[in-house]
């Protein structure tokens, strides 16, 4: 079938889900939910998620869905309590699930339903034009999983493992036989749940045979900073490197998902990659529309190939993000291991955080763009997520307005899709000291408030209505920005840098000031940011002679128009083929410049 409608870029709203409605300002260390307050699955009301579509979203991430481990008292409803010597926080980690079938009980108004909940939230995001993207953390899980809700046949965890070896290729875990698991050594001032009385938080947890922990650590007494809560799944990887799979052939990065799928289809794979396949298709069945990974490039990238396309058999169009850290190894997880979208953290991010703190020269993101561009697509853009520090953190930028030029250079520069997070957009720095996380970045970890996004929230009116005028008008910047991405077809189109050009022909261009163009049939752009702070730059863009024969453009007089706020337009005069734009822009401002 002939497709109609232009494919535009996507937009990730990732928000942590427990800290979404909480409208308690308490914030005392290691508070307990009664103390500090959380928040539920019900705060996502229409009201709600209408004006996180509005901001321009076109896909929501709820973070810490899958029932995790935390400390708190839920056996009225069939869920064992967690010990506190293996959890992280009080709340707990998203990344130590305990039942992959279930959802976090807190989440629920009434836990006994909280299924029901999640799936009726689903829904109503569904029903506000917003896809639902879950995490599933294929590396490792808590370090006491329950299966307590399984679907008929699904036998849990570990089960069937043989525990008197170290590995066997069907065995889920990894483990140390003779040896029982000991608690680290907590250290740097902390105590579980900050040194509280509690019967479980006695230095002890029972596991014989100790299991390797999540980061891979094979000692049966993990470090402190190792994710001690967690336990390492066997992908079928002995511990001497050996694999007890099947190799993809060097072509297969060409191949597409249903090529992928009929490969594996009668091959004997790992009991771990069947249980993972089946969470996944479990998951799609009740709604969700994709997954973000967690640590994917811990997880062989043959097990993403047989994952991969059996979603993707089911859902052609699902949506698949990863965490991927090793530039070395983007293209064999995204060709082999059929992933939609990886972090593109270690390349682009990190440079443009550099640049943004004033370190480095703006040189340096056409470079990284050019070499990332057969796979530009695929190189998700963000600023902040919950494993960074908040942009207005005094530790990151300590302002939020002067992350404006990144964003608008995170969003513009590839057709990748962009993501934010929540309380982004209205300058949120993560100042608390909420217990087990730390300043900078909002806890994952324990039960708190997000002081600025809940002036947004405004007592669950979810109109901004506490919002100082300066978050008022970086809220508005994000609205305009996302919203102009998500809508324009030059967006999706053709990439080229005019930086360089600028800085060797153009007086008072510099290497604060980056410039590149985008471009489609109906729509041609011409971005430049000033990174800096205090400095106005004036001076004359030109556009270098292959754009403008590009263009279609011929020796007279144009004018563009500034999309982000619509106030200035600006004559672009083509002489003897080279364009030029008189341009005065103002520290930390961008101008998007449209010529159609």
């Amino acid at each position: 079938m002939k497709q109609t409608t232009e494919i535009r870029k996507a937009v990730v709203y990732q928000v942590f889900t427990r800290l979404f409605g909480n409208t308690n300002t308490t914030n005392k260390p290691w508070g307990t939910i009664e103390e500090n307050g959380v928040g539920k699955f019900r705060d996502f009301t229409q009201k709600a998620l209408k004006e996180i579509k509005n901001l321009g979203v076109t896909h929501i991430w709820y973070t810490g869905i899958p029932h995790h481990a935390l400390v708190r008292d839920y056996t009225a409803y069939d869920i064992s309590n967690d010990d506190p010597d293996i959890v992280k926080g009080r709340a707990g980690s998203p990344y130590a699930v305990k039942d992959y079938y279930s959802v976090n009980p807190d989440l629920a108004h009434n836990p006994k339903n909280r299924l029901t909940e999640f799936k009726a939230l689903i829904t109503r995001s569904h029903k506000a034009d917003l896809k639902v993207i879950i995490d599933i953390v294929p590396n490792h899980i808590a370090r006491k999983y329950e299966g307590k809700n399984n679907p008929k046949g699904v036998v849990d965890f570990g089960a069937k493992d043989n525990t008197n070896v170290v590995y066997d290729k069907d065995n889920n875990f990894y483990y140390t036989p003779g040896e029982s698991f000991t608690v680290p050594d907590w250290r740097d001032g902390y105590l579980p749940l900050g040194g509280e009385q509690n019967k479980l938080a006695d230095n002890k947890f029972t596991e014989t045979p100790a299991k390797w922990t999540g980061n891979g650590s094979r000692s049966p007494k993990p470090d402190f900073n190792d994710w001690y809560e967690t336990v390492k799944i066997n992908y079928g990887i002995s511990p001497d490197g050996h694999r007890d799979f099947e190799s993809l052939p060097e072509d297969f990065g060409h191949k597409d998902f249903s090529e992928h799928f009929e490969f594996w289809r009668n091959k004997e794979v790992p009991d771990s990659w069947i249980k993972f396949r089946d969470i996944a298709l479990y998951w799609l069945g009740q709604g969700v529309d994709g997954f973000r990974y967690d640590m994917a490039e811990m997880v062989p990238v043959e097990f993403w190939s047989f994952m991969n396309s059996s979603i993707k058999m089911n859902n052609p169009d699902a949506f698949l993000m990863a965490e991927v850290y090793n530039p070395q190894l983007y293209r064999d997880y995204i060709f082999k291991g059929k992933m939609d979208y990886l972090y593109d953290k270690v390349e682009f991010y990190d440079s443009l955080k550099h640049i943004m703190q004033g370190h480095g020269w703006t040189d340096h993101i056409p470079v990284v763009q050019s070499g990332l561009m057969d796979i530009e697509h695929q190189m998700l853009h963000f600023l902040e997520n919950h494993d960074e520090q908040r942009i207005a953190s005094p530790e990151f930028l300590g302002n939020a307005d002067k992350a404006k030029p990144g964003m608008v250079v995170s969003a513009t520069i590839s057709t990748s899709p962009t993501m934010i997070y929540f309380g982004q957009e209205v300058g949120e720095p993560a100042a608390e000291s909420p217990g087990f996380g730390s300043p900078s970045r909002t806890s994952i970890f324990d039960y708190v408030g997000v002081p600025h996004f809940q002036r947004w929230v405004n007592n669950k009116k979810f109109d901004g209505g506490q919002l100082s005028t300066k978050e008022k008008e970086l809220r508005t910047f994000y609205k305009n920005l996302l919203n102009f991405t998500i809508n324009s077809s030059a967006l999706m189109g053709n990439y080229r840098d005019i930086h360089f050009f600028n800085k060797d022909t153009t007086e008072y261009y510099n290497h604060h000031v980056l410039s590149f163009v985008r471009w489609s049939k109906n729509e041609k752009l011409i971005i430049i940011s000033n990174f800096d702070a205090d400095e106005t730059f004036g001076f004359d863009l030109k556009l270098p002679r292959d754009i403008v024969q590009a263009w279609g453009l011929q020796n007279k007089t144009y004018y563009v128009k500034d999309e982000l706020f619509k106030d200035k337009e600006f004559p672009l005069i083509i002489e003897d083929e080279i364009g030029h734009i008189r341009i005065d822009i103002q520290p930390l401002e961008s101008l998007i410049l449209s010529l159609k």
